[in-house]
């Protein structure tokens, strides 16, 4: 098997957008635990501790996802850089591991996103219950 240094290459815009989105999801979930925060700190409700806790595991996740993304960045130009020094198998195999930390990301983004859309059925099932 050849691998070429456009190959790794190809990984820089789509790793960059995926960080991106992933950035702009940490961004949003902060501002909402501070809204949260301040809402606690005036009304102290166990539905509030529980949105947070819920909250804090997605920023847990949303961090691995980030780590799991530079490391596929950082992957793939150290594999580019290999294929520079012409260490073909090398090469292959930290482009391999780079392609492997992508999807550990976008597995890790596939549990956040399940965790999200359940707090939100949560959420309508409890506006259903309100309209019984």
């Amino acid at each position: 098997m050849t691998l070429h240094i456009e190959t790794p290459a190809l990984l820089f815009s789509a790793t960059s957008l995926i960080l991106l989105a992933y950035t702009n999801r940490f961004l949003t979930i902060a501002q909402i635990v501070r809204g949260l925060k301040k809402n606690y700190d005036e009304v102290q409700t166990k539905s509030i501790l529980l949105e947070i806790a819920n909250l804090n595991l997605r920023l847990t996740l949303i961090r691995y996802m980030q780590l799991f993304g530079v490391l596929c960045l950082f992957l793939s130009v150290f594999a580019m850089l290999v294929l520079f020094l012409e260490w073909q198998m090398i090469g292959i195999y930290i482009f391999g591991a780079s392609l492997f930390c992508l999807l550990i990301s976008l597995g890790i983004s596939f549990w956040e996103i399940s965790i999200s859309v359940n707090a939100l059925r949560v959420h309508l099932s409890d506006l259903m219950d309100e309209e019984k």
